[in-house]
């Protein structure tokens, strides 16, 4: 299908430049992916390339340490040193072994949530951060709230359910755009990719390696993996080529590595990144063209094309062809 764009309001400057504006859609299909619900999600745009049940209300596991992590990023100096506390003695499953008394950074507690996925972890830093753990909690959904994660709610800071059976829902779509949000903090893709880290403190000395086996990819820039018996294998990673930057999210997945690859090998074949225009060079004069024209106005709308659209194909468009 051939999409056309019409341009006449943003005036003769702009004709000059832009003659005409056309994207070839093409449609996509995933054969053989084994996930409950999946996404594929453009990082610099915020479009869905691909999706399956993107909605779907799921038990999310331990990818919830994303959002615990960018809270913590956002709301803390992570270069403070803490004392752990026997807040600790409530996580079971994935830890670090951290132990009470022990003195660590913010920083050290991300790297163990996020590369070893420590619930010990977890519960240390939203102690740290905000005083409590249901203190966090609350900022964690405040966050999702900010963030439109219309499909979430926030249990705890480290994905496991509850002894009430409650745990942490999300959907493919949600813990997308969570991610997108997330990989705009210089800190948190940094922790996001690291392979291996070691720390000494008052007690030890660890020495810590990425769960993540996706990293042993070149195009992969970060990942965090996600398990317990109701929710079966979880996995958010974020991969790179050519400029094409996207975010893949699989929820009750059995064979979430391969389809990790096969996603990101689609995706990467049927899209290409083209800058048409440098968005530093360009000025759409808002007021001229739309604010006292309602003639432009409704043919903007008509068309569907608002001045939003219009400013993100300035910035970066992404054909498939």
């Amino acid at each position: 299908m051939l999409l056309f764009f019409s341009y006449n309001f943003l005036g003769e400057s702009m004709k000059k430049i832009i003659v005409a504006l056309i994207l070839v859609i093409i449609p996509l299909k995933v054969i053989g992916i084994s996930a409950s619900s999946s996404i594929a999600l453009d990082l610099d745009t915020g479009r869905e390339l691909y999706g399956y049940n993107v909605h779907d209300k799921r038990l999310i596991a331990s990818i919830t340490k994303i959002m615990t992590a960018i809270v913590a990023i956002e709301n803390s100096d992570i270069e403070k040193e803490v004392v752990v506390s026997d807040t600790i003695y409530k996580a079971f499953g994935s830890a670090i072994y951290i132990e009470v008394g022990e003195k660590l950074k913010i920083k050290d507690l991300l790297y163990g949530l996020i590369l070893r996925s420590g619930n010990d972890a977890a519960l240390a830093i939203a102690e740290s951060v905000s005083g409590s753990v249901p203190e966090f909690v609350f900022k964690m959904n405040e966050y999702k709230d900010n963030l439109k994660m219309n499909d979430t709610f926030f249990y705890n800071p480290h994905g496991l359910e509850e002894n009430d059976g409650n745990g942490n829902i999300s959907s493919a779509y949600d813990m997308a755009i969570l991610t997108r949000y997330a990989m705009q903090n210089k800190t948190f893709r940094e922790i996001f990719k690291t392979k291996e880290y070691t720390v000494k403190t008052n007690y030890k000395t660890y020495l810590w390696h990425n769960k993540n086996k996706l990293l042993s990819e070149d195009y992969i820039t970060g990942g965090k993996t996600g398990f317990t018996e109701k929710a079966k294998r979880t996995l958010v990673s974020t991969g790179s080529n050519q400029n094409v930057n996207i975010v893949v999210v699989t929820l009750n997945d059995p064979n979430d590595w391969q389809d990790h690859k096969d996603i990101y090998k689609m995706i990467f074949n049927k899209y290409n990144n083209i800058k048409l225009i440098d968005k530093d060079k360009i000025n759409i004069k808002e007021d001229k063209y739309y604010k006292n024209d309602k003639n432009h106005q409704r043919n903007i709308v008509g068309t569907g094309l608002g001045l939003s659209i219009v400013k993100s194909i300035l910035e970066l468009h992404k054909f498939k062809y």
